[in-house]
């Protein structure tokens, strides 16, 4: 690494009573990440300035936040289920309060389009004719130091007008809609670090910084005031909360962050993801923490299954799902939580936002690319007739299938939230109701194997979005994959066909897909399946396999 910060100075203070002499530190970030091209116009001092005010203000209590995770996955391991919090029941039942709800440019979010930030993604996005485009810092970004700071300069020149590229075959890309969809920024969980950035506290004390707060906190100072002068505003996707204080967490930093640019307490407009189980015992909760700042919520379906995994992945045979591809949005467990984010948004006022199917057309094979439609169509038409506002498409040609099937429900309407569904009642035990009822065959095993393995060769190569096999694969469905074949091992589960999923079946399936891909000088396979043994045949769970794997491999060295 390259540092390029100034050393921290010692501040020296007396007591008032003793007159003795202690020394703290001014808390400062270090910049240790190589600096690129225009690197310096997103790491301005005072850009770097605001850093350090959000990581010394509420650093601390992410780390908080992040043990209470730990303390929660435990206990639902050792047989405590989950359940709606008693010692908050008064929100859920004071009938009074709302959310602030759409802010300009949100009011009509009936298609999405979600992905990367890379500059030619971006240029395709705010081409795409979507309403909203999710500008994935995220599960669609490979966190390089070069896509976390290359992707701010991205959103930078697009939110003024000024973004290009030219592909290195010398294919041009320019912004040409005449109207391009309303930007929401989606900064990296609370869980990863940015290792390329040094937080240095009062006491001296050095930490990588939060990939949280600098996605949110470069992103929001260099452009929330030309997004409120271009009609629109600083918005956020908020992915992977746990807990309503992880919500209060993130009302205190808008709350903050608004403040110390001087502009209206409210402007921005945060849409949290609904994607771990915890999460979805408290969606009032969580709407009630970001009253002030929320439009609405998510159905993140992908990280919800592997959220599902992950916490009752030691809990025994009942709670061991089949293959991936038969744990559908129709299943029990699925039905009742996508019912209750609508039910739940619409009784407070907010947005209800569909989740992104997986199915990608095939611009060379029409026969895929039907397949694609009729799947996507049908997801959809479900979504749009059980009340959701909108919903997410990962490609440009999946835009008219999400649109005609909301125009069909909405017509000119922007949205549905008179649509209350008093009929929905979902109990606790709803949420947990994983019984599906079917086998997990040996073609599902190996394709979760070949899935993982080729989905991670890809992010340590950069990219956070794949297709592979007809599916946008993004980290959320690695995470699915990797956290199955974890399960099955330790639970002695067999497949459908009499074969016992032990470690030694899952080496053979390893060495089979090694020795089928298409091996090319630089790839990073070898690394893919060290850092699969590590995160799906290790006898421990890592929480995310994104945190090995950034570690070790995309973490510049000194």
């Amino acid at each position: 690494m390259n540092p390029t910060a100034t050393a921290l100075a010692p501040e020296t203070t007396s007591t008032p009573t003793t007159g003795a002499i202690s020394t703290s530190f001014r808390p400062t970030i270090e910049i240790l990440g190589r600096l690129g091209e225009r690197y310096d116009e997103i790491l301005t001092p005072d850009a770097v300035t605001f850093l350090t005010e959000l990581h010394h203000r509420f650093d601390a209590r992410r780390r908080d936040r992040l043990a209470d995770r730990m303390r929660r996955r435990y206990e639902i391991g050792n047989g405590h289920d989950p359940s709606f919090r008693a010692d908050t029941a008064i929100i859920r039942n004071d009938p009074s309060w709302r959310v602030a709800g759409a802010g300009p440019g949100l009011e009509d979010r009936r298609v999405e389009i979600t992905g990367p930030t890379d500059p030619k993604m971006t240029i395709n996005a705010l081409n795409s004719g979507a309403k909203v485009w999710l500008a994935d810092q995220e599960d669609a970004t490979s966190p390089t130091w070069k896509n976390v700071i290359e992707g701010q300069l991205s959103l930078f020149d697009a939110i003024r007008g000024q973004l290009s590229f030219t592909s290195p075959e010398g294919k041009q890309y320019a912004v040409s809609a005449a109207e391009t969809p309303t930007i929401v920024m989606r900064p990296r969980g609370w869980h990863l670090p940015e290792n390329h950035i040094r937080f240095v506290d009062r006491t001296g004390r050095g930490m990588a910084a939060s990939g949280s707060l600098v996605d949110f906190g470069l992103y929001f100072f260099h452009n929330a005031a030309r997004l409120i002068a271009n009609g629109a505003g600083p918005y956020f996707y908020i992915a992977k909360l746990e807990s309503s204080e992880e919500a209060k967490l993130w009302d205190d930093i808008f709350t903050f962050s608004e403040e110390y640019l001087s502009i209206p307490h409210g402007t921005i407009r945060a849409t949290v993801l609904i994607e771990t189980l915890p999460a979805a015992f408290e969606m009032e909760e969580i709407l009630y923490e970001l009253r002030d700042h929320i439009a609405g919520l998510n159905a993140g379906r992908w990280d919800y299954i592997f959220s599902i995994i992950k916490n009752y992945r030691g809990r025994g045979a009942r709670f061991v799902l089949p293959d991936r591809s038969e744990v559908t949005m129709t299943v029990p467990f699925m039905r009742a939580y996508t019912e209750l984010l609508v039910k739940t948004c619409h009784k407070r006022g907010a947005f209800a936002i569909g989740g992104m199917s997986a199915f990608i057309p095939s611009r060379r094979d029409p026969e895929v690319t039907a397949q694609a439609f009729e799947k996507v169509a049908a997801d959809k038409k479900r979504e749009a007739g059980d009340g959701f506002d909108g919903t997410w498409v990962a490609h440009p040609d999946l835009i008219p299938v999400a649109r005609a099937e909301f125009d069909a429900v909405l017509g000119d309407r922007p949205n549905q939230l008179d649509r209350q569904r008093p009929e929905v009642q979902v109990a606790a035990a709803d949420l947990i109701d994983v019984h599906i009822g079917r086998p997990v065959t040996a073609q599902g095993v190996r394709d979760n194997v070949s899935v993982a393995l080729r989905y991670i060769e890809a992010w340590l190569r950069g990219l956070g979005a794949v297709a592979i096999d007809n599916l946008m694969e993004d980290a959320a469905t690695a995470e699915i994959s990797r956290s199955q074949v974890w399960q099955w091992i330790h639970q002695d589960h067999s497949t459908a066909e009499g074969d016992q999923i032990t470690r030694d079946y899952i080496e053979g399936l390893i060495t089979q897909v090694l020795a089928e891909v298409e091996r090319r000088d630089g790839d990073r396979f070898d690394d893919a399946a060290e850092v699969f043994r590590e995160v799906a045949l290790g006898r421990e769970f890592p929480a995310f396999l994104t945190l090995p794997a950034y570690a070790k491999f995309l973490t510049e060295a000194d």
